[in-house]
């Protein structure tokens, strides 16, 4: 990788692992609802101008943004409004991996190497370590267990978003721009039942700069200019040099947290966090180290 992509890797990873810290200032602004139907809103209604509709059927796009993008980001919100702290947040989503995993074996009849086995181990133990070990600190039951659901639905997200790439479809940029139009609707549909349109009105009349600032960022930075670098490196390097990068996010996410909102974490639970990023590397690279051992093998065998 170059040293000016790499700069550009860097930024992406400190972007999503910033983007915690964001959404928590965004949730003192507005109810979780209505800050993620705003934030569809921008997507769309920005990125629109610059990308064109993607050449995918609608099924699909519906798929796509109800787990994606409306499923992911409601739990995450609705969790951090219940008591998920934004640094643990930003580690215990990407648990996702392990719930790609299992639903790539379920839905795609995919078959999991003893390695991924091992890693999905590895990591859930620290994620029970992180969820058992929360009396000493901000963190709730209920919030790290609606995390774990926002991990799955994105797992669930990832199986459609493949899914759609095998059928020769696109599910780059274009794809997050356009699907950004669906989830306002359930995610508002949500507000109104769960807030009152009471709630909602207020939350429109009386949104303030941070509120703004937070939702540009949420959608500009975060999403369309995150994933438009992030697609940009995938289709300059392969997979496995640029997946790795993701690992970063959560370092980001839980320093951020740390120096900013004052979020303390036990020892147990960053015990928990070592197990989880353990596994999380475990399971990036050790297809790749596989793959090279392989090519030795064959190199000396010739």
């Amino acid at each position: 990788m170059t040293p000016k992509d790499m700069l550009l890797g860097l930024a992406i990873i400190f972007v999503w692992g910033f983007n915690f810290v964001v959404i928590r200032w965004g949730l003192d602004e507005l109810t979780p609802m209505m800050l993620g139907g705003l934030r569809f809103v921008g997507i769309a209604a920005i990125g629109s101008f610059f990308f064109s509709f993607p050449k995918t059927p609608l099924k699909w796009v519906i798929l796509y943004a109800l787990t994606l993008n409306f499923g992911q980001f409601a739990l995450l919100f609705l969790a951090m409004e219940f008591g998920m702290p934004a640094g643990l947040a930003s580690l215990v989503l990407q648990s996702q991996a392990i719930f790609t995993l299992l639903f790539a074996t379920l839905f795609l009849k995919e078959c999991v190497r003893p390695y991924q086995l091992l890693s999905i181990g590895v990591a859930a133990i620290g994620l029970a370590i992180i969820g058992l070990n929360n009396a000493n600190t901000t963190m709730t039951a209920l919030g790290f267990a609606i995390t774990l659901a926002a991990a799955a639905s994105w797992g669930l997200g990832n199986i459609v978003t493949k899914t759609i790439s095998k059928k020769g479809y696109d599910s780059n940029v274009n794809l997050v721009v356009w699907a950004s139009w669906i989830p306002p609707i359930p995610f508002f549909l949500g507000a109104y039942f769960i807030d009152g349109a009471d709630v909602m009105w207020s939350n429109l009349i009386h949104i303030n700069w941070k509120a703004i600032a937070t939702l540009f960022y949420l959608s500009v930075a975060a999403s369309i200019i995150g994933y438009g670098l992030w697609n940009y490196l995938m289709s300059r390097y392969s997979a496995g040099t640029v997946a790795p990068l993701t690992l970063g996010v959560p370092v980001v996410g839980l320093t951020s947290a740390a120096l900013i909102l004052n979020e303390e974490i036990s020892s147990f639970q960053w015990l928990g966090i070592a197990l989880v990023l353990t596994g999380l590397v475990m399971n990036t690279l050790g297809g790749r180290w596989l793959a090279r051992r392989d090519n030795q093998k064959a190199s000396k065998e010739q």
